[in-house]
């Protein structure tokens, strides 16, 4: 196998391979409360033994970053992720994060907590679902909290940095919380900013604060949630516990997306890939600070999104087409 492509996350000197896989999937159905949102935010059934030969084709394929959360699957993606990875820790760099209570049997988002007893807490049950003794990267998951909040919650991660239980902290954010952002960047381990970006959706402020900061740029829906794989058509429907059970893919806004996503598919896939590596290499084009973590159930899913890696980031004159073709559609 060819040499993988890398990133580092910021200034933490930590290497990844430049793409990770996001865990959120492989969690499985779990439930959240109406004060968040209700409804499932999982991504429907799964496969725990199918899930674990994907991460381990990923770790064949030479991807070395897996993202996680306590909250997917109220703690299931946790744990099979640390099955998956058992006596295979040195070959990985874990991200998980933080800030959501739950309830593991009944599988049930309860709340939000970020409080400094909290968080000590949620670091050690991480610990011991992942099965390790440290975290590479941990992550506030509250996209909405207050700034006035957020030097307390980073006192307590430069703590647990301190005591040996993480390695480098940052916020999964919006793009649009950039003096939110900031106030995590100007913290000594502080090492990336989560936001969603991909071809259809950019986050130039956010991007802008990562290379101001020298902070790794994980990226959420870099294949927006599917829209961008191809697979996907205006008949397609998605079964009730799927986060996207409500999508209409014929007159909704995911609509508009996914017609956009098939207008961009020529020059996505004009040198050989699929569209979702034509998309992931968008991406690695577009910034150096990049790090798509798109999300998988299957291993067909991760060979095919780890091939990404292979191609690399698109050329110069993709990128130039891409970019008129993404002005017409403004103007229009």
């Amino acid at each position: 196998m060819s040499a993988v492509m890398t990133r580092t996350l910021g200034r933490s000197g930590i290497e990844v391979s430049a793409l990770g896989m996001g865990c959120w999937a492989i969690g499985g159905p779990a439930q959240a409360p109406v004060s968040l949102g209700s409804g499932h935010f999982g991504w429907g059934d799964v496969d725990d033994e199918e899930s674990i030969r994907a991460i381990h084709a990923a770790l064949a394929a030479g991807v070395t970053f897996f993202e996680t959360s306590d909250v997917y699957g109220a703690g299931h993606s946790e744990q099979v992720l640390g099955r998956a990875l058992a006596g295979r820790r040195q070959q990985s760099v874990i991200c998980t994060k933080f800030g959501f209570t739950f309830d593991g049997p009944t599988r049930r988002m309860l709340g939000r907590d970020a409080s400094p007893e909290y968080i000590r807490r949620a670091c050690e049950g991480s610990l011991s679902r992942l099965q390790t003794d440290y975290l590479d990267l941990y992550l506030l998951h509250i996209g909405e909290y207050d700034t006035d909040y957020l030097d307390d919650v980073c006192d307590v991660l430069e703590k647990l940095v301190v005591a040996g239980k993480i390695r480098a902290y940052g916020w999964c954010t919006w793009p649009d919380k950039v003096e939110g952002a900031r106030i995590f960047a100007q913290r000594k381990h502080c090492a990336a900013i989560e936001h969603r970006l991909n071809v259809l959706e950019d986050a130039p402020e956010m991007l802008a604060l990562c290379d101001e900061y020298d902070l790794a740029s994980i990226n959420l829906a870099p294949l927006a949630m599917g829209l961008l794989t191809g697979k996907l058509t205006q008949e397609t429907r998605f079964p009730h516990n799927d986060v996207r059970h409500g999508w209409n893919l014929e007159t909704g806004p995911e609509a508009n997306l996914l017609k956009q996503a098939e207008q961009l598919r020529d020059i996505l896939t004009s040198d050989g890939r699929t569209l979702a590596q034509g998309a992931l290499g968008w991406l690695w084009a577009h910034s150096q600070r990049a790090i798509p973590i798109p999300g998988f159930r299957t291993v067909k899913q991760v060979e095919e999104n780890a091939g990404a890696l292979q191609a690399g980031a698109l050329s110069a004159r993709q990128m130039d087409e891409i970019e008129q073709l993404l002005k017409q559609r403004v103007a229009v």
